[in-house]
């Protein structure tokens, strides 16, 4: 008799403090909601993308895996603000802040480092395209006739090539007056000394009267 009611109690006993656990957990979860959202694949959704995509809050604090049409629901997020990005190793996706309230109203915006007081919403669920292909080796230099063009040793000397060739016949066909203004702008001549009185003047160190004179242009008649 003792035995059959110490069993009885002990059967309600443990139906008790199952029933407390369950009411402290659905108290406890009642404070949790979840963050969903899709990710737009840049081409026709395969089983590798699916399995090498994860989506990351706060760097991995929670991690979600994306269903076959590329949707996810992540759930037990307190309230508070969070980063959500989409990790895949091909692909490049600009991440998106979530801030939950404790209400339960959650609202998306950009992500400012710099300006968090500039807010610029988003829609909810969560929207994520893939802005560009991961580029993990750089693509090598060809040559290019351009390069050898737009050099800066070429430029300087074809540049004094085209004056040379092309002035004078600018001047040949311009009219009398500025033929007349461009030879008074010659500059006069002078004698250079030769060659060899200049070596002898620097080994023996004996000076030599210069005889460079200016040579005036000739009047014209």
């Amino acid at each position: 008799m003792l035995t059959q009611v110490f069993n009885k109690f002990a059967i309600l006993l443990i139906c008790c403090l199952a029933i407390g656990i369950n009411c402290q957990e659905t108290l406890h979860s009642s404070d949790k909601f979840a963050i969903e959202g899709k990710v737009h694949p840049p081409e026709v959704v395969t089983t590798e993308w699916l399995t090498t995509t994860r989506i990351l809050i706060n760097a991995g604090e929670h991690v979600g895996f994306l269903r076959q049409d590329g949707s996810f629901s992540i759930s037990n997020v307190a309230p508070g603000s969070y980063v959500v990005e989409v990790a895949n190793p091909n692909y490049l996706y600009e991440p998106i802040r979530v801030d939950v309230t404790s209400k339960g109203k959650l609202r998306a915006r950009k992500v400012n480092y710099l300006q968090s007081s500039n807010v610029q919403q988003l829609q909810y669920p969560l929207r994520f395209k893939a802005r560009a292909p991961f580029k993990y080796f750089q693509v090598r230099e060809t040559w290019k006739v351009t390069d050898f063009l737009f050099n800066p040793m070429v430029i300087m000397m074809v540049l004094p090539l085209v004056c040379f060739m092309f002035l004078p016949k600018m001047i040949n066909t311009a009219d009398p007056e500025t033929q007349r203004d461009m030879q008074q702008l010659q500059m006069p001549k002078y004698d250079m000394p030769e060659l060899s009185e200049l070596m002898t003047s620097m080994f023996t160190g004996s000076k030599k009267p210069s005889t460079s004179r200016a040579v005036k242009p000739a009047k014209k008649r």
